[in-house]
Protein backbone atom coordinates (compact mmCIF):
# COMPACT_ATOMS: atom_id res chain seq x y z
CA UNK A 1 0.00 0.00 0.00
CA UNK A 2 1.24 3.35 -1.36
CA UNK A 3 1.77 6.39 1.31
CA UNK A 4 0.66 9.99 0.68
CA UNK A 5 3.44 12.26 -0.56
CA UNK A 6 3.78 15.72 -2.08
CA UNK A 7 5.30 15.34 -5.21
CA UNK A 8 8.24 16.85 -6.02
CA UNK A 9 7.59 18.51 -9.34
CA UNK A 10 4.08 20.35 -8.52
CA UNK A 11 3.83 19.76 -4.60
CA UNK A 12 0.41 17.91 -5.17
CA UNK A 13 -0.67 15.24 -2.58
CA UNK A 14 -0.48 12.52 -4.37
CA UNK A 15 -0.60 8.47 -3.66
CA UNK A 16 3.32 6.95 -3.76
CA UNK A 17 3.68 3.32 -5.47
CA UNK A 18 5.99 2.78 -8.27
CA UNK A 19 6.09 6.33 -9.44
CA UNK A 20 7.73 8.81 -7.22
CA UNK A 21 5.84 11.81 -8.99
CA UNK A 22 1.76 12.84 -9.30
CA UNK A 23 0.21 11.19 -12.09
CA UNK A 24 -0.60 14.56 -13.74
CA UNK A 25 3.28 15.11 -13.86
CA UNK A 26 3.95 11.48 -14.73
CA UNK A 27 1.52 11.85 -17.95
CA UNK A 28 3.73 15.68 -19.05
CA UNK A 29 6.72 13.33 -18.29
CA UNK A 30 6.05 11.09 -20.65
CA UNK A 31 4.47 13.99 -23.29
CA UNK A 32 8.17 15.06 -23.41
CA UNK A 33 9.78 11.92 -24.07
CA UNK A 34 7.53 11.32 -26.95
CA UNK A 35 8.56 14.40 -27.74
CA UNK A 36 11.94 14.08 -27.10
CA UNK A 37 12.08 10.62 -29.21
CA UNK A 38 10.05 12.18 -32.14
CA UNK A 39 12.81 14.12 -32.65
CA UNK A 40 15.88 12.28 -32.40
CA UNK A 41 14.08 9.42 -34.26
CA UNK A 42 14.27 11.07 -37.22
CA UNK A 43 17.33 10.26 -39.17
CA UNK A 44 18.96 13.60 -39.31
CA UNK A 45 18.28 14.16 -35.62
CA UNK A 46 19.90 10.92 -35.00
CA UNK A 47 23.90 12.35 -33.91
CA UNK A 48 22.16 15.38 -31.73
CA UNK A 49 23.44 16.58 -29.12
CA UNK A 50 21.55 16.65 -25.62
CA UNK A 51 21.78 20.79 -25.87
CA UNK A 52 20.62 20.32 -29.58
CA UNK A 53 17.03 17.95 -28.18
CA UNK A 54 17.00 20.48 -25.75
CA UNK A 55 16.59 23.50 -27.98
CA UNK A 56 14.67 21.89 -30.83
CA UNK A 57 12.12 20.58 -28.04
CA UNK A 58 11.67 22.65 -25.13
CA UNK A 59 12.17 19.72 -22.79
CA UNK A 60 14.16 20.20 -19.62
CA UNK A 61 17.84 19.48 -20.16
CA UNK A 62 17.27 17.23 -17.00
CA UNK A 63 14.44 15.86 -18.09
CA UNK A 64 16.19 14.50 -20.71
CA UNK A 65 19.20 13.32 -18.82
CA UNK A 66 16.74 11.87 -16.41
CA UNK A 67 15.76 9.54 -19.75
CA UNK A 68 19.70 9.13 -20.72
CA UNK A 69 20.49 8.22 -17.47
CA UNK A 70 17.28 5.15 -17.40
CA UNK A 71 18.00 4.33 -20.39
CA UNK A 72 15.28 4.76 -22.36
CA UNK A 73 16.97 6.90 -24.88
CA UNK A 74 20.03 4.33 -25.57
CA UNK A 75 23.59 5.61 -26.59
CA UNK A 76 23.91 2.96 -28.48
CA UNK A 77 21.42 4.50 -30.81
CA UNK A 78 21.80 8.03 -30.40
CA UNK A 79 25.87 8.64 -30.03
CA UNK A 80 25.69 11.92 -29.19
CA UNK A 81 23.33 11.95 -26.39
CA UNK A 82 26.13 12.27 -23.10
CA UNK A 83 26.60 13.86 -19.80
CA UNK A 84 29.15 14.65 -17.25
CA UNK A 85 30.97 12.41 -15.66
CA UNK A 86 30.05 13.39 -11.94
CA UNK A 87 34.02 13.32 -11.02
CA UNK A 88 35.72 15.27 -13.87
CA UNK A 89 33.01 16.27 -16.25
CA UNK A 90 34.14 14.57 -19.27
CA UNK A 91 31.35 12.92 -21.30
CA UNK A 92 29.82 9.55 -20.45
CA UNK A 93 27.19 7.31 -21.48
CA UNK A 94 26.26 5.30 -18.51
CA UNK A 95 26.81 5.28 -15.38
CA UNK A 96 28.26 7.72 -13.05
CA UNK A 97 31.98 7.85 -13.90
CA UNK A 98 33.87 7.83 -16.59
CA UNK A 99 36.36 4.89 -17.15
CA UNK A 100 39.31 6.72 -16.58
CA UNK A 101 38.37 8.44 -12.85
CA UNK A 102 37.21 4.03 -12.46
CA UNK A 103 40.41 3.03 -13.27
CA UNK A 104 41.79 5.84 -10.99
CA UNK A 105 39.52 4.28 -8.06
CA UNK A 106 40.66 1.10 -8.51
CA UNK A 107 44.20 2.11 -8.87
CA UNK A 108 43.92 3.83 -5.22
CA UNK A 109 42.13 0.57 -4.19
CA UNK A 110 44.64 -1.81 -4.47
CA UNK A 111 47.63 1.07 -3.46
CA UNK A 112 45.84 1.14 -0.34
CA UNK A 113 45.13 -2.52 0.13
CA UNK A 114 48.70 -2.96 -0.41
CA UNK A 115 49.59 -0.53 2.64
CA UNK A 116 47.40 -2.34 4.72
CA UNK A 117 49.20 -5.68 4.12
CA UNK A 118 52.76 -4.31 4.38
CA UNK A 119 51.51 -2.73 7.93
CA UNK A 120 49.89 -5.77 8.91
CA UNK A 121 52.80 -7.78 7.92
CA UNK A 122 54.72 -5.79 10.02
CA UNK A 123 52.73 -5.62 12.93
CA UNK A 124 53.22 -9.65 12.92
CA UNK A 125 56.58 -9.27 12.43
CA UNK A 126 56.97 -7.07 15.65
CA UNK A 127 55.16 -9.22 18.04
CA UNK A 128 57.52 -11.85 17.19
CA UNK A 129 60.50 -9.73 18.81
CA UNK A 130 62.23 -8.80 21.54
CA UNK A 131 62.78 -5.70 22.76
CA UNK A 132 65.12 -4.49 25.92
CA UNK A 133 63.83 -1.91 28.54
CA UNK A 134 65.91 0.31 30.11
CA UNK A 135 69.74 1.67 30.26
CA UNK A 136 72.37 -1.31 29.97
CA UNK A 137 75.06 1.50 29.31
CA UNK A 138 75.95 1.78 33.38
CA UNK A 139 76.24 -1.87 34.03
CA UNK A 140 79.91 -3.02 33.69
Amino acid sequence: MGELANCPRCNALFVKSVKSICDACYKKEEDAYDLVYKFISKKKNRTSSIDEVVEATGVEKDLVLKFVKEKRLRAGDFPNLTYDCEKCGAPIQEGKICSSCASGIQNDLEREKNIEEVQQKTSRDRSHTYYSVGNFKGKS
